[in-house]
């Protein structure tokens, strides 16, 4: 483990390298499809990531865009007003990772070989492995009054997230669970629409800032409601891969951060 990894994560509660906590923790992922690990960084990263990160809004890349659930071009085989087709909204910025500073707490928790070996374990794969391009591996999302995320279901098997500073209201991680099933291409149309329209079977994701967050989002339908109130929301996303040499296409990093 690597030296001073401790002063940011409490490793005395989450054992990284124990194959048993390691185990549980996994079962409990394929089990609920999220793992919530309460107090997974000390007082001494979130404030530390709290501190290097507010203010800096004016620096991050906005966007607010519209798109699909499953965050694909519309498809004209399907009707206008078809689920599909239907447009959802997502308003953030963020910081890149070439805009983390090489000392950040972000930065040191992120490389350490003992955080990627248990994530890895507990994810199921052999290792992770950062993104090959200069912007994708570590993003710090500002979501200020009145932004949010869209329904959407992710493209990647799993997501890693950590709450800095929470909104005054609002915010609210809300989710479907295995409402598709994306490998038999089983898109569940009617089930996403009566999620959207009536609220079916969404469940709310509790978690405050230090809790590490692992989500698997490829099958379960998920957003963030609205901020509200003059407090920035700050979450923080550590993104690896499963396989070395990857990075995001232009259009994307484009897309995502403005620039490439």
């Amino acid at each position: 483990m690597t030296t001073g990894i401790r002063q940011f994560v409490d490793i005395d509660t989450h054992r990284l390298t124990d194959p048993d906590y390691r185990d549980r923790c996994a079962k409990r992922l394929d089990a609920e499809g999220a793992l919530v690990l309460r107090s997974f960084f000390t007082d001494v990263f979130v404030d530390s990531v709290r501190k290097e990160s507010t203010g800096r809004e004016p620096e991050a890349f906005f966007a607010s865009s519209t798109h699909n659930i499953w965050l694909t071009p519309p498809d004209p085989n399907y009707a206008e007003d078809h689920t599909f087709n239907r447009q959802m909204v997502s308003t953030k910025g963020l910081l890149a990772d070439d805009q983390v500073s090489s000392t950040s707490a972000l930065r040191a928790v992120y490389d350490d070989p003992s955080v990627r070996e248990f994530i890895a374990s507990v994810v199921g794969v052999a290792e992770v492995y950062p993104y090959a391009d200069d912007l994708s591996s570590v993003n710090v999302h500002f979501h200020r009054d009145g932004e949010e995320l869209g329904w959407h279901f992710d493209n990647s098997s799993f997501a890693i997230t950590t709450l800095i500073t929470p909104p005054k209201d609002g915010g609210v991680f809300e989710y479907v669970p295995e409402l598709r099933d994306a490998a038999l291409d089983e898109q569940n149309f009617d089930g996403v629409r009566d999620a959207v329209d009536n609220a079916t079977n969404v469940h709310q994701l509790d978690f405050e800032p230090g809790d590490l967050v692992i989500f698997r989002g490829r099958n379960s339908m998920h957003r963030v409601t609205p901020s509200q109130g003059d407090r920035t929301r700050i979450l923080v996303v550590f993104a690896f891969n499963t396989e070395p040499g990857i990075g995001l296409s232009e259009s994307a990093k484009q897309t995502f951060y403005g620039r490439t």
